[in-house]
């Protein structure tokens, strides 16, 4: 840890202890303190380690820190889900690990940005499963009329759409594309109970799924480009990204792959009453 991240991490738990009175934390309050905030000997007792480890933690030292332990520092001291990002990127050098029960929602900002985009777009969760979209998603498919439960990508793409089952050799391709993306983000949410079913089901329905889900392939970056003979032969790139700030969210973008891809969805967008694609 470097000169200036060890004195970030020093000043950050400082003051996360001070902003934490004893009653808040559940201990009591004696009338005479010279500090206001917790002192290391309450923080060390309510996260279950000891005051030296404690201590040599809040002054930088060179020592292993489990991410249980410092999940169980960030509940002590009450950090917010950006405190919590921060301390665990000082610490190990990583993002904090995504929690399984944590429920994310897309906000207004969000929102504004998919409405403004002149492409399709859909902002789904790590589990794939589609949490908002916007209008010009409907050349694919129209998610407002699917019940809320039945908006998971996966099991669309493998299981309840079949015009991507009409090509055999496209369909693997397509299944193991999207199978090498999910592996990697099953892997960063574990002991995901709703991850669990989801793979039970498609387990059950999708011989495909079935056949492929133990191969070892694995990428960490969803993008390619997808073919809709079903479409009148429109092709799109698409890609996907993290928005800061939300690390179980995904933002997917289609762009029109070719210039005859990209007249039909001008027409589309014509017919909708929006304007050119950019």
């Amino acid at each position: 840890m470097g000169t200036q991240q060890r004195s970030s991490l020093i000043a950050f738990l400082k003051k996360c202890r001070a902003r934490l009175s004893p009653a808040e934390a559940g201990l009591p309050n004696p009338s005479r303190r010279r500090t206001p905030g917790l002192r290391r000997e309450d923080v060390a007792a309510l996260a279950g380690v000891s005051v030296t480890w404690y201590t040599w933690l809040e002054q930088g030292r060179d020592i292993q820190v489990s991410a249980d332990v410092l999940e169980r520092v960030c509940a002590t001291l009450r950090m917010s889900s950006d405190e919590r990002e921060y301390l665990f990127t000082l610490v190990q050098h990583r993002a904090a690990p995504l929690r399984s029960t944590h429920i994310e929602d897309v906000s207004t900002t969000h929102r504004r940005m998919l409405d403004a985009l002149g492409v399709p777009a859909v902002m789904m969760t790590a589990r794939w499963d589609v949490l908002a979209w916007n209008d010009l998603t409907k050349i694919f498919r129209d998610y407002g009329a699917l019940p809320r439960d039945r908006r998971n990508l996966l099991r669309i793409l493998l299981v309840e759409d079949e015009t991507y089952q009409k090509d055999s050799d496209q369909y693997e391709a397509m299944a193991r594309r999207v199978l090498s993306k999910f592996r990697v983000d099953y892997s960063q949410t574990p002991d995901n109970v709703s991850f669990e079913e989801l793979i039970a089901e498609l387990s059950a329905k999708s011989s495909m799924f079935r056949r492929l889900w133990n191969s070892p392939e694995v990428t960490s970056r969803s993008e390619g480009v997808g073919h809709y003979p079903h479409l009148g032969g429109v092709s799109f790139t698409h890609s996907s990204y993290v928005p800061e700030g939300s690390p179980t969210l995904r933002l997917v973008i289609y762009v029109p792959h070719d210039d005859q891809s990209a007249q039909k969805v001008t027409a589309w967008r014509a017919k909708a009453g929006a304007g050119p694609v950019h």
